[in-house]
């Protein structure tokens, strides 16, 4: 009997578990590609080609009016589709509108209001927030962190698998390291008792799984922040503790804002922000904070050059020197 070929949707997963895509990217893409599909009445994509794409991508600019980065999302999940799944040339997508992409300047918290917000929170949001703006990095970096990832002899924090699947290294903040050594404590207690309960494998990417079939068991492995219940990996079935959730943080920052009277439409990411800014502003080398942060191109780094404390373009309002 001839085996059933999958459906595209299921074939379009195998092919991103294949190229080791993360699951927030498997996610997004199937998303793009049905919203592609049922935007073109459920035509099959082999039926269609370049005109289609920029029928599709044209009317997230303006319809939708997306950000350019929602719209290049969009674009690369189905290029993807047509490349690697479909076996199919896609053209040069002429004629077609671009998201314009609006220069904004990030919103930085001012080192009292940073100190403001740490002061209203506690336990683990008080750890990962003052990581975020210690160490500079995304949430979701954070909450990814494993506990080898912690070097207290060195004083620094390896991120691995960072955006554009990099890894790199920055600061330890000294004022985390007694927290993070009792936390390392915990999990190990915590981790005790799941191997005890049957449990206690953690996600470990790409091929580490079969490469070291114990790693999964070791302390060193275990996220830094695991979450308070197990739960199933939605790929593999399997039931294990993943690690925390960004809303709790989220939620518990905004609440934070709130209670210190800051009114900046604010966030998580803005620590992340507010650490290049400051350091900037000490005088720290921007190629050394463009390592920091994990920035492929220095441009991106220097726009936090206009926003130095020092007032738009360096120089003091006439009006203050009367």
């Amino acid at each position: 009997m001839q085996e059933k070929k999958p459906k595209l949707i299921e074939e379009v997963i195998n092919y991103l578990r294949l190229k080791h895509y993360s699951i927030r990217t498997e996610e997004a893409y199937i998303n793009w590609i049905k919203r592609f599909i049922i935007f073109h009445n459920k035509r099959h994509p082999l039926e269609m080609g370049d005109k289609e794409i920029r029928e599709f991508l044209t009317k997230l600019a303006v319809k939708d009016k997306v950000a350019a980065s929602t719209q290049n999302q969009a674009l690369c999940a189905i290029i993807f589709l047509y490349k690697e799944v479909l076996k199919k040339k896609v053209g040069e997508l002429e004629e077609m509108v671009w998201s314009s992409k609006p220069k904004k300047l990030p919103v930085v918290f001012s080192k009292d209001e940073v100190r403001a917000v740490l002061k209203n929170l506690n336990g683990i949001d008080w750890i990962v927030s003052n990581i975020l703006y210690g160490a500079g990095l995304r949430l979701i970096e954070c909450l990814r962190l494993r506990v080898q990832d912690i070097d207290f002899s060195l004083n620094q924090i390896i991120v691995r698998n960072g955006k554009g699947d990099k890894d790199r290294i920055t600061i330890l903040p000294e004022i985390v390291k007694s927290a993070l050594k009792e936390r390392i404590k915990e999990i190990q207690i915590q981790h005790k008792e799941d191997l005890e309960k049957g449990y206690g494998k953690v996600y470990l990417p790409f091929a580490l799984e079969k490469k070291y079939p114990n790693a999964n068991t070791e302390i060193g492995w275990q996220y830094l922040f695991p979450a308070d219940k197990l739960s199933e990996d939605p790929r593999s079935g399997v039931i294990r503790r993943h690690h925390l959730g960004e809303s709790a943080i989220q939620k518990a920052v905004k609440t934070a804002m709130g209670k210190a009277g800051i009114k900046k439409s604010a966030g998580c990411h803005t620590f992340r922000h507010s650490f290049a800014t400051h350091l900037l502003d000490r005088g720290i080398d921007i190629r050394t904070i463009q390592e920091l942060l994990g920035h492929e191109s220095l441009n991106t780094t220097m726009i936090y050059t206009h926003i130095i404390n020092k007032g738009a373009f360096g120089i003091m309002s006439p009006v203050d020197t009367l």
